[in-house]
């Protein structure tokens, strides 16, 4: 079979066949009387082989290893081109990401592009000044996408960074939220205690509604961020969470303190009071928990907390009625 017709039925050109030729690749089996290259069925199979390989990303030269060397094996060589495709796709999606980050930023001319790109490197920067200087100053000409904020702040280490990453957050046009809470889902618990923090720095219905979805959350962490941050601003569902704080002895003092702001007015105290008085009253609840819950009765006023320590000052605990006893004096002399 001649050049032309090789080239017609395997796809491959003829130039590119003198080229595997020129390399070793392929050796025509004959030549016609008038000099013109023969290929074999072989010929044509060795063909459709190298094309085979090169279609998972080998090159000529390994090809030809592939081919000649007998005790060539491939499974070292296609775990390379694993690592090596797995290196190439991440790139490509990470500049695919920047790509959709200046289309989302939709910059007005190349000078505003060229802004929003270099925001984008500095958010990325080793320095932490840097970073902050970047979150400080994106929105003040083009606007840095939600998307990238928010990629920013779930992998800052420094508090002072992520203060202004929150704080470019809150003056985004919107969408942190969901993307925060899609956060809360991740394995990493580092992540999903950087999402719930966030959450609780943004202003809004949106993020607070985030915030009661997360008092759900199987990670007692991310339900003890959110039941703070919703007590602090008088969201009373919070009680539950706050009270499993103070059994738990997880942020018991922070979670105290936020019962204490929430029993403002009495029927919440008294709501609050006695949510206490039957986790008291629950036998599961150990000793240390029942002494944190008493101490808690402290900032609540109102007088079902007051009946929930004098019963507390006779109890069979004696740490527990002594800091009932204690917790009825200073009530009484605060009258």
């Amino acid at each position: 079979m001649l050049i032309g017709e090789v080239a017609r039925r395997s796809g491959v050109s003829a130039r590119m066949l003198r080229h595997y030729e020129s390399l070793g690749l392929v050796r025509p089996s004959g030549r016609t009387g008038s000099g013109y290259r023969e290929y074999s069925g072989a010929d044509i199979r060795r063909i459709l082989h190298i094309e085979s390989l090169r279609s998972l990303g080998l090159s000529l030269r390994e090809i030809g290893r592939a081919l000649d060397e007998p005790g060539f094996t491939p499974s070292a060589l296609v775990g390379d081109l694993i690592r090596q495709t797995r290196a190439r796709i991440a790139a490509e999606t990470e500049l695919l990401t920047r790509l959709r980050r200046l289309d989302a930023a939709d910059p007005a001319g190349w000078e505003d592009a060229l802004r929003v790109v270099a925001l984008l490197q500095a958010l990325g920067s080793t320095s932490a000044d840097a970073r902050q200087r970047a979150a400080l100053s994106s929105g003040d000409a083009v606007p840095v996408p939600v998307e990238a904020l928010v990629e920013a702040v779930l992998s800052e280490p420094e508090p002072n960074v992520a203060g202004a990453l929150s704080w470019a957050l809150a003056r985004s046009d919107g969408g942190a939220a969901e993307l925060l809470a899609e956060a809360l889902g991740s394995p990493e618990a580092t992540v999903r205690e950087r999402a719930v923090e966030t959450l609780a720095e943004l202003p809004g219905e949106g993020p607070a509604r985030q915030l009661r979805e997360a008092l759900g959350h199987p990670d007692p962490v991310v339900r003890g961020h959110a039941a703070l941050a919703l007590g602090a601003r008088g969201e009373a569902e919070a009680v539950p969470a706050l009270l499993d704080m103070v059994v738990a002895g997880h942020r018991d003092t922070d979670a105290a303190d936020t019962l204490g702001v929430l029993a403002s007015d009495e029927a919440t105290a008294d709501r609050v009071a006695g949510a206490m008085t039957a986790r008291l009253a629950d036998t599961g609840t150990r000793a240390p928990a029942r002494g944190r819950l008493t101490q808690a009765l402290a900032d609540i006023p109102g007088p079902v907390a007051a009946r929930a320590l004098a019963e507390l000052s006779h109890d069979e605990d004696r740490a527990v009625a002594l800091t009932a006893t204690y917790l009825l004096r200073l009530r009484e002399g605060t009258r």
